[in-house]
């Protein structure tokens, strides 16, 4: 893997075996559990209600967290996705729980080898995907989290994110 720069400088990279390590901080699976519970209650995202069950998949096991907050739009979903990205801050004097960018990906690894993130906010509708499966199967030797987004303004739908291509084409 050739290294990528930034005016000459290494650029640092994860290997998605990270994605498990990352995981271990977890030592038992309610702690991850609370992770992705106390992002649904920060303040930005503004969520009344949310919800844990527990669904069959093609024959395997599932979880699914739901929430009705606010949603995700392309930008926030990807800082989602990725490590250390958190601009979260006060509102209306409540202070936000999750401050480092780490919490969903080290919750959601705990529980599973992939997440599936579906999110509809004001503007548009967003699938994320963080998937040690879909790294494997490609040989990813970087973390990379494919997103396919819609924009959408008085009944029209615009598709932003061309990624899906990307995935139909590694996996099948």
């Amino acid at each position: 893997m050739a290294a990528q720069t930034d005016r000459g400088i290494p650029v640092s990279t994860l290997c998605p075996k990270y994605l498990h390590t990352n995981s271990t901080s977890h030592t038992w699976p309610f702690s991850a559990i609370a992770e992705l519970i106390d992002n649904a209650y920060d303040p930005d995202v503004n969520a009344q209600h949310f919800w844990i069950d527990k669904t069959m998949v093609s024959q395997q096991e599932c979880l699914s967290f739901m929430d009705d907050g606010n949603g995700l739009d392309y930008q926030t979903m990807h800082r989602m996705l990725s490590f250390g990205y958190s601009e979260k801050v006060a509102l209306n004097g409540v202070q936000p729980i999750g401050i480092y960018g780490n919490g969903f990906k080290s919750g959601s690894m705990r529980l599973g080898k992939d997440a599936i993130v579906f999110s509809k906010s004001r503007t548009a509708m967003c699938i994320g995907m963080l998937s040690q499966t879909y790294l494997q199967e490609i040989r990813a030797e970087q973390i990379r989290v494919p997103i396919v987004c819609f924009e959408y303004n008085v009944g029209t739908l615009k598709f932003i994110v061309h990624t899906l291509y990307f995935v139909l084409y590694f996996v099948f």
